[in-house]
């Protein structure tokens, strides 16, 4: 049986002897049932679920910092009497190969205020990305490919 399904069963085992099915006391559980496996699993730096379980959580924080430095930073873009904006297209070549890495990078480059994914080329090699503060391209594709890019791979291609 995989570790993430044994942890959901322990989750709902949880929500069943308390007696209360919210997501809370099922994320509680879910958290609870990482811990009890995390300590009887031997070899788990090793192990492919719990490695990718801590990147996940990782990738879950640098999301929630990405997203609150970008909205502070359009806020005060956009209070400021003298808006600073420098608009512009960027064509960002891609290391992702599956799609479902594709598609979830160009989602959370939108999801990012300041930013738009608009397209995706035909051969899957390069991502365009609209964005209204363009300095220097190749420090923003660095950014790009050194945050959301290479968390994606973590997650989804390791």
């Amino acid at each position: 049986m995989s570790l993430f399904l044994l942890n959901i069963l322990l989750a709902i085992a949880w929500a069943a002897l308390t007696g209360k099915f919210e997501p809370i006391n099922l994320a509680f559980g879910l958290g609870l049932g990482f811990a009890v496996l995390w300590f009887i699993t031997p070899n788990r730096h090793l192990n492919s679920y719990f490695v990718r379980s801590l990147r996940v959580i990782e990738f879950i924080f640098f999301f929630i910092f990405e997203i609150i430095k970008a909205n502070l930073r359009l806020a005060i873009t956009v209070l400021s009497p003298h808006m600073k904006l420098r608009p512009a297209v960027v064509a960002f070549p891609l290391s992702l190969k599956t799609e479902a890495g594709i598609i979830f990078l160009a989602n959370l480059i939108t999801l990012t205020p300041g930013t738009l994914s608009l397209d995706i080329s035909g051969d899957r090699q390069v991502l365009f990305i609209h964005t209204i503060f363009l300095e220097n391209p190749e420090k923003f594709r660095l950014q790009i490919r050194q945050g959301f890019e290479r968390r994606v791979k973590e997650i989804l291609e390791s």
